[in-house]
């Protein structure tokens, strides 16, 4: 009886891989919508072509670089962890 209660209310490793899977979705999302960003600056730049939008465009592909690169050293981990628990945890 009181191990049923408290697999109810603690932390199980279905619900720790879910997170982990939400985390992953996420930051991939966030991943794409940075690209899409600089692909956007790249665009203007191109049809502008002004030394003032190559400008913008060489400040947001490093600023997007140091962001995406922040951003992988957090996704790959969570993405590996992410296929371990898929093959390891039950969700039944």
């Amino acid at each position: 009886m009181a191990t049923e209660k408290a697999s109810r209310t603690g932390v199980d490793a279905a619900r720790v891989l879910g997170y982990v899977e939400w985390s992953v979705y996420v930051l991939t999302a966030v991943l794409g919508l940075s690209l899409l960003v600089v692909g956007s600056v790249a665009v203007i730049a191109a049809i502008k072509g002004s030394w003032h939008w190559a400008i913008h465009l060489e400040s947001t592909v490093s600023y997007m670089g140091l962001f995406v690169s922040r951003l992988l050293f957090v996704l790959v981990p969570l993405y590996v962890a992410m296929l371990v628990g898929r093959r390891v945890v039950d969700r039944a």
